[in-house]
């Protein structure tokens, strides 16, 4: 993380979450909601054992949904204050090479490896020069982005529990619910290798299949 910005509010017109962000918490929120889907046993359950599903697959997706908020807001917190340490060390008098130093390992390695050692020295005098540092404070924006961490996690749960509310043979409801849990992993798959300009069709895939393997490990562990 550049402690030179890793502070300062993102622009407006950036998304609150990346695109990463928001695929992960989708698949989290489907891979809870599986874990429970694929662990009754469609042949032996009444109408009530489903409504109880329905109630535990809801009630965990809600929880793991706040944990995931919370985490969030903590990660932007220990974030903020790591590059405000870092942006102290530069500006607080640090010798000129020890200051290059930790603004290079604060790039990305990739960028690092590029940059001209003219160009981080650029970097460190403009820190140096900063009035005063940024705050890092969590701002209303971020709590919006923990709301929005919750409800992909919360809403992901309810395309997959929709066929089970129907007056449906309850081993038809689990095959359009697993249809459908298939099909938006696929999607999340493609949108990520869209945004990754990495095939998005075999991205798609493949989130099918770690998807189905994540849920039968964790039905397998007892989650």
């Amino acid at each position: 993380m550049d402690p030179a910005n890793s502070s300062t509010p993102p622009s407006t017109r950036e998304r609150i979450l990346s695109p990463v962000e928001r695929t992960s918490e989708v698949v989290f929120g489907l891979i809870m909601a599986l874990s429970f889907t694929g662990s009754i046993s469609i042949a032996e359950s009444s109408r009530q054992d489903l409504r109880t599903m329905l109630i535990g697959a809801i009630g965990c997706n809600t929880a793991w949904g706040i944990v995931d908020a919370i985490m969030y807001l903590i990660t932007l917190l220990v974030e903020r204050r790591r590059g405000l340490f870092l942006l102290s060390q530069v500006r607080g008098g640090a010798d000129a090479e020890r200051g290059r130093r930790i603004i290079a390992d604060a790039l990305p390695p990739l960028i690092a490896q590029r940059v001209r050692p003219e160009e981080i020295e650029h970097i460190r005098l403009e820190l140096a020069a900063m009035p005063q540092a940024p705050s890092a404070r969590l701002t209303p924006r971020d709590l919006l982005g923990a709301l929005g961490v919750f409800l992909l996690v919360f809403l992901s749960t309810f395309p997959i529990a929709v066929p089970f509310l129907f007056p449906l043979e309850p081993v038809r409801a689990l095959r359009i619910s697993n249809a459908v849990a298939l099909v938006m992993l696929f999607l999340v798959g493609y949108l990520l290798g869209g945004h990754a300009r990495s095939r998005p069709w075999a991205m798609g895939a493949a989130m099918v299949a770690i998807g189905g393997a994540l849920v039968a490990l964790t039905i397998a562990l007892g989650g």
